[in-house]
This record gives structure tokens, sequence and C-alpha cells, in this order.
């Protein structure tokens, strides 16, 4: 079965609703529209906590609605509700018609056919029951303390949501799609005398609970975690000054993803807010450098089969070999500017209206062995992990928090260091990439991108990169 057929069970036979009669009321609605949609939503997640050797929460939630979307020129009109039924998707027109009344436009064309499906459809959450899920989380806190004696305390973690969606457009157009999303997270706290650091791990994407159960999986993660909190212990208050600047393999990418990737929307540059604004086809950033959007990669926590507006996800070349060539945009903003959709229009949930917002975005691999870029520098940083981070999109200025960094000495890592930020403009970063490594690697998926108030699941990732002469902020007096 299909998923448009799938999502027709849910939003047509179960609620009760006649799809001609529902076809009819968002043509009425969207007469005279340059663009807009339906857009119906069902959803399921759950959450289950274990922390301290007992489980300490456990929820699980559905929620149901639509919004309804009319766009003229650049203005908006977006009505949504909880309650599935055509009198509310009525009401809802009514509201919608009014930033279009005595418009002449024409309704743009509907999105292209859907992709291959880039998932499984099937409900994480009524497939596995709950007391295996939370017997591997005892096992996972158990497993943590055996490991080692200074392990004070274990907080580990299984979320999953099922997601049903359908996109309906005047002439009868319609898109579904069935998104499953399942995350592992395990956060350690150890402590050595009147020291206690932490290191936490996580893991996920749009497959069911099934990889996570397995004894290879979830050690992983406790391991990695455990790794984490044992290298703060022996950390050093971080050096400050401008120094040459690794950049480990994968999550690391979290970096290019707000620092530059926000700039490459296409809201930021039609409104002329991004530092990128106006540079198309111009050199910006090292030659060698290249950084793609890609919402086809199979399973990935940031794929999606279509986006909120029905257009396929696809794979997209922001820069190439440090030239800019082009942006990700969504229906509205690509029909302002001269563009098409790279199915990029996304939301949080039927509460909002779509945005540009970022997929999977990575550096693709470079040629030098990570070796060779880690002895190439004199004296510097080493920085495998981050974790909060803050950005300005118009003039590209961010600062980023290491959670796992060394110093680098004559080519060698030294000791780890704690505190270290990384101070810079984004614009400026790209052209202070002076080696890529030739290991890319996508982060274990858990990245979760906020914009607008709207957050939605993310992939990033990159090689081992040098970046010359950044500025790094520490503790170190």
């Amino acid at each position: 079965m299909s998923d448009l057929s799938r999502t027709d069970e849910l939003f047509f036979n179960r609620a009760g609703m006649d799809q001609s009669r529902v076809e009819s009321l968002t043509e009425d609605a969207l007469n005279g529209a340059d663009d807009g949609e339906l857009y119906l939503e069902y959803s399921q997640s759950e959450a289950v906590v274990f922390d301290d050797g007992q489980l300490k929460n456990a929820s699980f939630d559905t929620s149901q609605g639509f919004g309804l979307r009319a766009v003229s020129g650049e203005v908006t009109g977006y009505s949504h509700a909880s309650e599935l039924s055509e009198e509310a998707i009525k009401r809802a027109g009514e509201t919608v018609k009014t930033v279009h009344a005595g418009h002449g436009g024409t309704l743009a064309a509907p999105p292209p056919g859907t992709n291959t499906q880039l998932y499984v459809d099937d409900n994480p959450l009524s497939l596995v029951d709950f007391e295996t899920k939370v017997k591997l989380l005892a096992d996972m806190d158990a497993y943590a303390r055996s490991k080692d004696e200074r392990v004070a305390q274990v907080t580990a973690s299984l979320t999953g949501s099922w997601q049903a969606v359908q996109v309906l457009r005047p002439g009868g157009v319609r898109a579904g799609d069935i998104r499953p999303l399942v995350r592992l997270n395990v956060n350690i706290m150890t402590a050595q005398g009147d020291r206690m650091e932490t290191g936490s791990y996580g893991t996920g994407g749009r497959v069911p609970y099934d990889e996570y159960l397995k004894p290879e999986t979830w050690k992983k993660a406790v391991d990695e975690a455990l790794r984490l909190a044992l290298v703060n212990l022996e950390s050093v208050p971080a050096p400050a000054g401008e120094m040459d600047v690794v950049l480990g393999p994968g999550w690391p990418g979290i970096l290019l993803h707000e620092a530059i990737g926000h700039g490459l929307e296409g809201d930021f540059n039609r409104k002329k807010t991004s530092a990128f604004s106006g540079l198309l086809g111009e050199r910006v950033a090292s030659p060698g450098v290249t950084v793609i959007d890609d919402g086809t990669i199979s399973d990935r926590r940031g794929s999606l089969t279509i986006d909120d507006e029905g257009t396929p996800t696809q794979r997209t070349v922001l820069i190439e070999d440090g030239i800019l060539k082009g942006y990700m945009q969504d229906r509205m903003n690509a029909r302002l500017m001269g563009a098409t959709s790279t199915g990029n229009g996304r939301r949080q949930s039927y509460d909002h209206a779509p945005i540009p917002r970022m997929t999977n975005t990575f550096m693709p691999a470079g040629d030098h062995d990570p070796e060779e870029i880690l002895h190439s520098v004199k004296k510097g940083l080493y920085a495998t992990n981050f974790g909060g981070g803050q950005v300005d999109i118009t003039s590209g200025k961010f600062v980023f928090s290491c959670t796992e960094a060394y110093m680098v000495e004559d080519g060698k890592i030294g000791a780890p260091v704690k505190g270290a930020t990384l101070i810079g403009n984004g614009p400026d970063v790209l052209t202070r990439v002076s080696m890529i490594g030739n290991d890319l690697a996508l982060d274990p998926g858990v990245g979760t991108c906020g914009k607008d108030g709207q957050g939605i699941p993310c992939g990033v990732g990159q090689p081992t990169i040098r970046i010359d002469g950044l500025t790094v902020g520490g503790t170190a007096t």
C-alpha cells in the first residue's frame, strides 16, 4: 500500500471526511491565491527515560490537525486547528481568503511527482513492547556502571515518533508521506576526588527500534559517552588566542550548519539579510570547499521523501569548489526569487507554516589524510565534539562551545582541554579552510534545528578539515 493510500485511511476513512469535499474546500479557499496548500497531519510520539538506576519518566502522545495556507505575493494567510473535520477546514478557508481578496493571481504549478520511498513506514512505537524498551535502558545503566567505578550517574533515554502527512492542492493534486523517527541517548557523569565531569552520546534515524536494541549498538553508545566523560576528567583549562584549528569528522559539521547553512536559506537571501545575499556565482570559500544539502539519503534523520509542501527533496549543491551556486528554497521564496523549490519547505507541525530549512547539510571529502592534516599543525586546537552555539545570520558571526577538544603541539595530539569556544565569522571561515580530509562522516543522527520558533530534525557532516587562524576563547589564566 502506498503512503498516499495509507494516509487516506487516516485522514478520510478514520476521520470521517469525504475526500472530494475536502478537495473542493481547498480549491475554494485558494481560488485567486498565488500558492498554498492544505496540510494534514497525524502523529504519535513517546519517550522513556531511565535515570540513576530507575525508570524516571514514560510518556506517550498523539496529535492530529491541519494547516491551511494561502499565499498572495509576499503575504501569507495561515489557519490551523487540531480538529480534523470538513467544517473546521471550511472555517479556515474563510480566514485565509482574506489575504487574496480581490487578487487576480494564478495558482503556481504543483510540485512534481514524489520521490522513491527513503525509509520504512512501519510504526516503531507499536513494534516493540514497553517492557523491552525499559529493559534496554536498564541494561545500558548496568553496563555503564560495570565499566568503571568512577561512574556516578547514568541517564539513558529512548524516544520515537511516527508521523503521517498529506498535502492537498487544487486540481486534485495530493502527496503523502509516513515518517518514522527514533533516537537513543545516554549521558554519564563520572567522579574522581572532588571533580565531576559528564559525557554524552546519541544516535538515531528514520528506522525502527530494532537497530538500537542490538547490544553492539547500545554498548557503543555507552562506551562513547563514558570515554568522553573520562577524557573530561583529565582536561585542563583551554588557552585563548588566534590559532590553527582542526575540526574532526561528522558532528563538528554542526558549525557548518549553523554558521553557514542558515545563511544559504532562501528567505534570508530574498530579504537580503544574509551575508551571502547577492553573491551567486562568486567565490565565497577556499578552492576545494563544497557544501551540499541532501534530503534524499536513506534512513537519515534529516531526510524526507517529500517536504512539507509536497515537493520531492533533492541533492542541492550550495557551494562548489568555493563558488556559490544556489540557495535552499521553499515554494514561496523560490517563486519570488525567480527560482524553483529545492524541496526545503519544512514545518515543525500543522501549527506552523512552512519556511526554508536544511535537511542533511555537509561538506564532501577532500584529498588529505586526517593524520597529514594534524601533522601540519605546529600549535593549535583539535575539536571533535560541539555543544551549543550562537550565530547572527546577517553578519555571519558565531560562537560555539567545544565539548571535546585537544591541544596540538608539533603535529601531535596533546592534553584534552575544557572550556574552549570557537569564535568567528561564517563566510570568513570558509576562506580559511586550507586542508580537507578524505574521511567524510555524517553525524550519528541527533541533530535538531531551531528557526523562527520551530524545531525540526536535521543532519550534518564533514570530513576532517583545517581552518587557519581561528579565534579560540579559553579559560586558562
